[in-house]
């Protein structure tokens, strides 16, 4: 590595030059933490951490590091040497010498292990210097961000030269210079999103785009460019992504080339520019703007891009890209429109007045206006808004807020990111935890902190509404026409089938019933008013949806079940992010549509301020259950109470799910949530009204056990309940007390039938849950409640791995503390009891074949089931607890992913595995979510609507719907191999 570069002779080094660090108020943790590192040295380089750290906020940097970031700490234990170095160093000079001694090794190895030890040690550090610069407030936050911009494409660089420079010792290439085998190769690696821009966030992702020039090469005649340069770039990524004990370089993303699921990772720019031509669509062209050539033949990838301008930056602003425009505007405020803004758990890239309306916010205007004004054509943002306000289309005000704000907010990201090398962009939940994040990033406390966030991002917010303001209903672009007119207008006719309706006659029909205002809802002037305002944008809205005249519809039911809609008519035509949201839900999830049009007063929880906030924890949850059930009468009253209870909690968290303000993980919960909150109240309810018709047997305790989806906390819109009833009493006294006394076993089964009929007996508002109860002890042979003692002996005794597979996942949701404890005890005892791997490893995998062919694993959007999907990872995890539990008892959990992230810890699964199972598990639940909420059949790309398919790219963190199917169809592939590897290896 190379030695401290000073730079100019009196230039200061980094030790004195920083100015800021982190608050750190209760510093003896952190004091004992760092002292007891530097006792572990030798003498002579604790003397020269001592000497540095005198100097400027050195040593509160170090304290804040150790108080506050795990990862940047273990950077300088890792090695006293490098932090002296860069303690000594002048970072700018540092950082270009780092980078070129770094390249002139790799391109000088003789192995792939040293190229990607080299870049590894490159990349740590160059982390450790630009957070140390960040921290310590010697580069401002843009230089911060070029800097780590650097690294990337230094990495891209070094990693793509090597690996050019053995093929052509293979005698494949046969390259003018040498040293520089990358001139004229004909393959070019484009840079985009925030690496293009120059703009990279600390612990960032990079976005890539590989092409070649088939025509311009110099690779050797009998070498076939398309397989060769796929190796290449396969190869490539795996240099700077696969995790060694060294770490990683980048991740590396390359589903931002067109049609990514049916295309290779290397393209040749012919396919590229045929693509782009015909198929390219508008978000295609703003991801364009910040797409620049960062590695490999630069004349030929600057060649294509000025191919490609005229497809970015048109020459006329013509109907249908100002559609689009409109269009991508009216997805992102659906998305944020329940996102207030907050403090807690506020996402500062996605969330509302976050990073990305700042983005968002220049790119369209780039977009609309970039064809005539070349000057807009420039990447990164803040230069973006410096020329839009040039050219007076933003005003310099809104220049000088929104790049205040942009850079605050990326320093925000980098500090979240510097704790654990995570990609995270969210704050923590806690105002603890956001208290010991304020002080990391200099603030005294949280309160300091929260002031400056949220008036920065109200700022953003406040610009960014006024994107469009002359048109709040997104319908500018529409052209006149009579709504109430009827079928029998022709124009109103033509203009419903340009929208998309099926049947346009029918739709008219129905649009003139809802002008006639004859509907009950309708009764006053003002609803009719209303409602007549915001008819453009409903039926533009409608007419986007996965099914179109269905939607139409279903609103229509719904209009005609209103019986007292005035406020929410007024509430609708005032806002039109929720008639946008109801759209969506009509047309996208035709599920949570008809559950709207049958019962209307589901929309109450939308106007509800709480909608906006927080998910409810389980005690308010459970709060206002009872508050819905005080006034009660009747049983049947009760039940009804229930189901509309858990009609509306479904409704709400399906609808944020929608809408993108939740994530699969805490829709999980609070699906679990609300479904426990219920079991337990009729638990109880159950139990006091058997007990008034039978009377109780003495010391009679029963409990229902969750297991499944429930017992993990990970259920969705359409889970059932698997549950368990196991129930105990005194054996001396058998018999119930009551008027119709009934004895031991009978009396908890004739219980437990009445438990299950709570559930399952349909009402005026449908069924409660679907209950079922297989996983009991001998399944449907066994009786429907078992006695406590016969659990435990059935578990030590006769139980199938399967069984016990099934138990990792139990959880007790209702009984008694005591009893409660006892059946932990068990499911404990039974769990931990030594096991014979390659036994276990054998009936799992016996197991995983036999649902293989019961349920097929071909249909890569059976997520459940399919090669590679949900199931392959639970039974890893349930794999892993059965075979180490004996041992490490620390690794059970009901929750895959933290039974994962325990192994991990435990040593028992490579990191790398982890980390792909856990990204995998993430996104299967982000995407089950959407399906369940959207689907009751089998998915099928093919026939789904547009807004479905948005939806599920959006949920997978995906641009297109392209891009997300070879996303799940490459993590099938790693999941399986994994599973292959930790099960059946």
């Amino acid at each position: 590595m190379i030695s401290s570069a000073p730079g100019h002779a009196d230039a200061p080094c980094l030790a004195a030059r920083l100015t800021t660090g982190p608050c750190v108020r209760a510093s003896e943790k952190a004091e004992h933490r760092v002292q007891d590192w530097l006792a572990e040295l030798a003498p002579a380089q604790a003397a020269a951490i001592g000497n540095l750290l005198a100097q400027g906020t050195s040593r509160a940097i170090l304290l804040g590091i150790a108080e506050f970031s795990p990862y940047l700490f273990d950077l300088i234990r890792a090695d006293a040497a490098r932090f002296i170095r860069l303690l000594r160093c002048d970072p700018q000079s540092h950082l270009a010498a780092l980078i070129e001694t770094t390249s002139r090794e790799v391109f000088a190895a003789s192995s792939e292990a040293d190229v990607m030890r080299l870049l590894r040690r490159m990349k740590s550090e160059a982390a450790l210097l630009t957070a140390l610069c960040d921290i310590g407030g010697v580069w401002p936050v843009m230089q911060v961000t070029a800097a780590l911009t650097d690294i990337a494409v230094a990495s891209v660089q070094t990693a793509l030269r090597y690996l050019l420079r053995q093929e052509a010792m293979r005698g494949r290439l046969a390259p003018a210079d040498a040293e520089h085998p990358e001139q004229d190769c004909g393959l070019f690696v484009l840079a985009m999103g925030k690496m293009g821009a120059g703009e990279l966030n600390y612990s960032s992702d990079i976005d890539l785009i590989v092409f070649f020039d088939p025509e311009a090469t110099n690779l050797s005649p009998d070498i076939e460019p398309q397989p060769f340069f796929v190796r290449v770039t396969q190869a490539m990524a795996r240099l700077l992504q696969q995790r060694t004990a060294d770490g990683y370089v980048f991740r590396v993303d390359l589903r931002l080339r067109p049609d990514p699921a049916s295309t290779q990772v290397a393209m040749s720019t012919d396919a590229a520019l045929h693509y782009y031509e015909r198929e390219g669509r508008t978000w295609e062209r703003a991801a364009m703007i910040k797409a620049r050539v960062c590695a490999g033949d630069t004349k030929v990838g600057e060649a294509l891009l000025a191919e490609l301008s005229p497809f970015v930056w048109r020459k006329h602003l013509d109907f249908q890209a100002l559609a689009d425009v409109h269009d991508m505007k009216r997805q992102m405020q659906v998305y944020r429109a329940q996102s207030e803004i907050s403090v807690e758990g506020h996402n500062v890239k996605v969330g509302r007045g976050g990073i990305r309306e700042i983005e968002f916010f220049a790119q369209t205007q780039q977009l609309i206006a970039g064809g005539r004004h070349a000057d807009l054509r420039v990447r990164p943002t803040l230069v973006a808004l410096e020329a839009l306000a040039a050219s007076n289309w933003i005003t310099h005000e809104a220049r000088d807020e929104l790049g205040k704000a942009y850079e605050f907010l990326r320093r925000v990201e980098h500090r979240l990111q510097m704790i654990a090398d995570e990609q995270t962009h969210s704050l923590p939940q806690e105002p603890e935890a956001v208290d010991r994040f304020a002080q990391f990033f200099g603030y005294q406390d949280r309160a300091a902190f929260a002031l400056d966030l949220l008036s920065q991002l109200n700022i953003v917010q406040g610009h960014y509404a006024k994107l469009f303001e002359g048109d709040p209903a997104e319908t500018a672009s529409l052209p006149p026409v009579n709504y109430a007119a009827g079928a029998g207008d022709a124009h109103l006719v033509q203009h419903l089938a340009a929208l998309g309706f099926k049947d346009p006659l029918a739709v008219a029909r129905t649009l003139q019933q809802w002008m006639a205002g004859e509907y009950r809802v309708f009764r006053t002037e003002t609803t009719r008013t209303a409602f007549a305002e915001f008819v453009p944008a409903l039926i533009d809205g409608l007419a986007h949806a996965d099914e179109p005249d269905r939607a139409v519809a279903a609103f229509d039911r719904f209009l005609q079940a209103l019986q007292r809609g005035g406020r929410l008519i007024t509430l609708l035509g005032q806002n039109r992010d929720l008639v946008a949201l109801v759209a969506l839900v009509l047309g996208a999830a035709p599920r949570l549509g008809d559950m709207l049009a049958r019962q209307p007063q589901l929309m109450d929880g939308l106007i509800d301020p709480r909608f906006f906030g927080a998910m409810p924890d389980r005690r308010e949850l459970s709060a206002r259950l009872a508050e819905t059930l005080k006034e009660a009468g009747a049983y049947e009253d009760f039940l009804d109470r229930l189901r509309l209870f858990g009609q509306e909690s479904l409704f709400l968290i399906g609808t944020r799910i929608l809408s993108g303000t939740v994530s699969a993980q805490q829709a999980g919960t609070a699906f679990a949530d609300v479904a426990e909150g219920i079991v337990h109240t009729v638990h109880g309810l159950v139990t006091e009204r058997f007990a008034a018709q039978h009377g109780r047997i003495k010391d009679q305790e029963t409990a229902i056990i969750a297991m499944g989806r429930l017992g993990a906390r990970e259920m969705t819109a359409s889970s059932d309940l698997d549950l368990i009833l196991l129930y105990d009493f005194d054996a001396e006294a058998p018999d119930s007390d009551g008027e119709r006394s009934l004895q031991g076993a009978h009396y908890f089964a004739r219980f437990t039938q009445r438990l299950i009929s709570a559930f399952t007996s349909r009402t005026n508002y449908g069924v409660l849950y679907d209950i079922d109860m297989r996983l009991r002890p001998s399944g449907r042979a066994g009786p429907l409640a078992s006695h406590i003692e016969s659990f435990a002996q059935y578990q030590e005794r006769e139980a199938w791995t399967w069984e016990h597979m099934a138990l990792t996942r139990a959880r007790v949701i209702s009984a008694s503390p005591a009893f409660r404890a006892r059946i932990e005890a068990i499911i404990r005892d039974a769990l931990t009891r030594p096991r014979d791997a390659s036994l276990i490893a054998r009936d799992v995998a016996e197991m995983r074949r036999a649902i293989a062919q019961e349920k097929g694993e071909s249909d890569p959007w059976n997520l459940k089931y399919t090669a590679g999907g949900m199931v392959d990872i639970d039974f890893i995890a349930q794999y892993l607890q059965l075979v180490h539990a004996a041992t490490k008892p620390d690794i059970l959990d009901v929750s895959t992913l933290q039974v994962l992230c325990k192994a991990e810890q435990l040593e028992v699964l490579p990191r790398s595995d982890a980390d792909i199972l856990c990204q995998a598990a993430r996104l299967y639940h982000d995407l089950t979510q959407i399906l369940r909420l959207c689907v009751s059949e089998k998915f099928k790309p093919d026939s789904a609507g547009d807004d479905l398919l948005r939806v599920l790219a959006r949920a997978g963190d995906a641009p297109h719907f392209s891009a997300l199917e070879a996303r799940v169809r490459e993590t099938q592939g790693e999941v399986r191999r994994v599973f292959t590897s930790v099960v059946e290896g």
